[in-house]
């Protein structure tokens, strides 16, 4: 914070955004990060953790909704659901829309950032973790994939970035964590950051997540809070069918759903797989 009215990122060197703060909630260093949650006229309640914004209330919606309805949607049949990270809840919420998912196990690695987004962004979770299906694991994301013996359909890494104690959700261990616990023709998908300012990691993910999975790949979404550009979501499976479903199939299966979204629909979900031109040439090499 450059002063008590303006928050600085420090995401990137040499350049960044700033937000006004109308009033600060809440601020302190957790045992795993600097945590703070303020108000901001244009965007609502902001959490940010280690000098990065996480999540604001104004386009939360957007990263939610992509992240979660894109590969269950793709699916189909999902039953098991793991979340590493989504302490703010947003991600729960998406997911628990799904009558069809009979299990939601999330794990965060820092109990501190689940009590203080359930106090101060209740809109996030929405009641979802009171729901029945949910479970709570308190464990660093790496030690619980490659220690559980349970497997799921949908595995979502709803990472930081890969800095700080997010930066082990971007490793080979971690990966080949996730494919061990994944079902035939599960999906694994994650935020992969903007991928004009932060490419080295989409090609780092992109490599490792191939020597486990033999459809990988991303799919995209414009989020204003993450600068940029658009944010890529990294998704890996080895059912190489799910990326390339009809959109009449996206649109029956979202009909069935009954859900109503705010950014994610059929034809979003079909589009989000185009990549610009610098991504795939730099992905090619």
């Amino acid at each position: 914070m450059t002063d008590d009215r303006q928050w600085q990122e420090t995401l990137h060197d040499g350049f960044g955004q700033y937000f006004s703060v109308d009033n600060v909630l809440y601020h302190e260093k957790t045992a795993h990060q600097e945590l703070i949650i303020f108000e901001n006229a244009a965007f609502g309640r902001i959490m940010a953790l280690d000098g990065v914004v996480q999540t604001t209330e104004r386009d939360e919606f957007i990263y939610h909704e992509m992240l979660t309805h894109v590969p269950l949607m793709a699916h189909g049949q999902a039953k098991r659901v793991l979340i590493i990270g989504g302490g703010d809840g947003g991600m729960l919420r998406e997911v628990a829309r799904h009558s069809g998912v009979e299990s939601i196990t999330m794990v965060e690695i820092d109990a501190s950032v689940v009590s203080f987004c359930r106090q101060y962004l209740p809109n996030h979770s929405a009641g979802a973790y009171e729901d029945p299906r949910f479970n709570l694991v308190i464990d660093d994301g790496v030690n619980f994939v490659s220690q559980t013996t349970q497997t799921f359909d949908i595995i979502i890494s709803d990472c930081t970035d890969p800095v700080g104690p997010g930066e082990s959700l971007f490793t080979s261990a971690f990966y080949e964590g996730c494919k061990r616990i994944l079902n035939p023709g599960g999906v694994f998908v994650a935020q992969n950051g903007v991928c004009f300012l932060q490419q080295d990691e989409a090609l780092s993910s992109h490599r490792r997540l191939g020597q486990y999975f033999t459809d990988v790949s991303f799919y995209q979404a414009a989020i204003p809070t993450y600068y940029g550009g658009i944010m890529t979501f990294a998704w890996a499976t080895d059912n190489e069918t799910l990326r390339y479903l009809r959109p009449a199939t996206i649109q029956a299966r979202f009909h069935h759903a009954g859900l109503r979204c705010r950014y994610y629909n059929p034809a979003v979900h079909c589009a989000a797989f185009a990549l610009p031109q610098y991504l795939q040439d730099a992905l090619a090499t």
